[in-house]
């Protein structure tokens, strides 16, 4: 149902399936598996942005209704992982994506949402003890953003113990480490390939 982006009935065959007495880590291993083909799509160029947004928004529906049935131990293997788009920037697609995905393969993620400015991520930051913060940045005039979060977070003795990773239009690699960034990422599939590596996972 992932797959074929089934977002209408994929939330009532989970709710069924829980019903059953399917065991709720299983339900989320086999959404796991078909965002993961999902993924793989993207990649062949079989899918493109327009059914990886829905195949985003199909995870959502099935993991509003799973979340609450997923052992703690499941949920609490892992630091969180803050997310947010940077300050003066309001797209969430990009961030939404990624987000949908990191939970799909089983993190916690902290969504600060979007044009969030440095103080409130250095916050999340120390409040949730992450350890990795994926920023989004649409738009070429708030890439100086990154540096200032950067800034921020060495100001609060948390640079040295955060890897920030960032992805966005106007980004590269070249850029990334320029604003002072540890990693960027060309997509949400690639995202969740470089977050795995900077937690060694």
């Amino acid at each position: 149902m992932i797959v074929e982006l089934d977002v209408d009935n994929i939330a009532k065959s989970v709710q069924q399936e829980l019903e059953k007495h399917v065991d709720p880590n299983d339900v989320l291993k086999a959404l796991t598996a078909g965002m993961d083909e999902v993924g793989r799509r993207y990649e062949q160029k079989e899918y493109f942005l327009t059914e990886l947004v829905l195949a985003g928004e199909t995870m959502k529906e099935a993991f509003d209704v799973l979340k609450p049935r997923l052992t703690v131990k499941e949920k609490g293997k892992r630091k969180p992982i803050v997310v947010a788009t940077v300050k003066g920037d309001n797209h969430d697609i990009g961030k939404n994506i990624l987000i949908t995905m990191l939970v799909s393969a089983g993190f916690e993620v902290i969504d600060l949402g979007v044009d969030c400015p440095s103080e409130k991520i250095v916050e999340a930051m120390r409040k949730h003890d992450a350890k990795v913060l994926a920023l989004s940045c649409l738009l070429t005039m708030t890439m100086r953003e990154i540096s200032v979060i950067g800034e921020a977070l060495k100001h609060a003795g948390l640079r040295d113990k955060v890897k920030i990773i960032v992805g966005g239009a106007p980004l590269n690699m070249e850029l990334a480490e320029e604003l002072g960034a540890d990693d960027y990422a060309a997509d949400a599939i690639d995202g969740v390939r470089h977050i795995k590596a900077l937690m060694g996972v």
